[in-house]
């Protein structure tokens, strides 16, 4: 069945589109982490993922996807300070296309630098959410750019449904899965598969505190209607307070009701477990995902729900600049 125009054949279409490019990325336990959460807990290492995030995926399928529909394509554009930048430089780079990803001046040398060294042409613009839609919407016009947006976009969405896929086989008693979310398209696209593949399994959002996402799938409405807006976190991979146009009625049928929301100073405790007992660097927004597997509201559920997946969406941390 497709939601909202994606179905679950786009997903595996996807995969079959992608998977010579990509890793499999594997699936990590830790009996430290199982006893501090009180269930057996299964880690998808998306940190080891092309580019260091999940978002390799669904910038691939998009810019494959988009070689193949438009006859004279001249190339990409995107906005991005961070993850989706640097899959979309990548993904450009292997169909052999031109990529601007429009960036916030005072965003970390360490993250510009990556984004052009998968030689995408860096431009740089004001601090303001706006500012990078703005810039986008010229370099689009000027040069003829094909667009694909971080989250909000069918194809990007399909791609990073994959992971379910992946996921599902290498742990198929999985009960429930922890997602963080920003703008939904990585939630989305692993609710779509997962629950296609295994419709009684739970798929629950993780956000830093102040996204009022449980507010938001309760009553069909985004969380914020005005201009793009930012919460003020250390995740800055989930920081953004919207989600999109075809995320939001997609996590309003899909995912669990209950959202699991976290607080700065238990995304820190979450990356330095992951750093100090299972020997592996995560960024900030994965460290929200460890933080609701060790929080009471997760001890308190059903106790039969026992096998509990985990996305470690990324591992795109500034070591120079670590959160603590």
């Amino acid at each position: 069945m497709a939601k909202d125009g994606i179905a679950f054949n786009d997903v595996v279409k996807a995969l079959q589109k992608i998977s010579q490019f990509i890793h499999k990325t594997p699936v990590l336990t830790c009996t430290q982490a199982d006893k501090r959460s009180g269930r057996n807990l299964f880690f998808k290492c998306e940190f080891q993922q092309k580019t260091g995030s999940f978002k390799a995926r669904g910038a691939l399928n998009a810019v494959l996807r988009a070689k193949e529909r438009l006859a004279n394509c001249p190339g990409f554009v995107t906005h991005s300070s961070g993850n989706h930048g640097q899959a979309m430089a990548w993904a450009s780079q292997v169909a052999g296309a031109p990529c601007y990803v429009v960036v916030p001046q005072m965003a970390p040398e360490v993250k510009k630098s990556a984004i052009r060294g998968y030689g995408a042409r860096l431009v740089e613009c004001g601090a303001q959410p706006q500012d990078r839609y703005d810039a986008c919407d010229k370099l689009q016009k000027e040069k003829n750019l094909e667009f694909i947006p971080p989250y909000d976009h069918f194809d990007v969405i399909a791609g990073q449904g994959t992971i379910s896929l992946e996921f599902l086989d290498q742990v198929p008693s999985l009960d429930a899965i922890l997602v963080p979310i920003s703008g939904g398209g990585l939630s989305s696209g692993i609710a779509i598969a997962a629950k296609a593949i295994k419709p009684d399994i739970k798929v629950y959002l993780v956000t830093p505190r102040g996204k009022k996402m449980e507010e938001c799938l309760r009553s069909g409405k985004r969380p914020w209607h005005g201009p793009p807006q930012y919460l003020d976190t250390i995740a800055d991979g989930i920081r953004l307070q919207q989600t999109g146009l075809i995320t939001t009625p997609i996590l309003t049928e899909l995912a669990e009701k209950e959202v699991f929301e976290v607080d700065e100073e238990d995304i820190v405790d979450g990356m330095k477990f992951a750093f100090e007992r299972m020997k592996v660097v995560i960024e900030a927004a994965a460290g929200a995902s460890v933080a609701a597997a060790f929080s009471d509201r997760l001890r308190a559920m059903d106790p039969t729900m026992t096998n509990i997946g985990v996305i470690l969406c990324g591992g795109n941390v500034d070591i120079n600049h670590l959160p603590w």
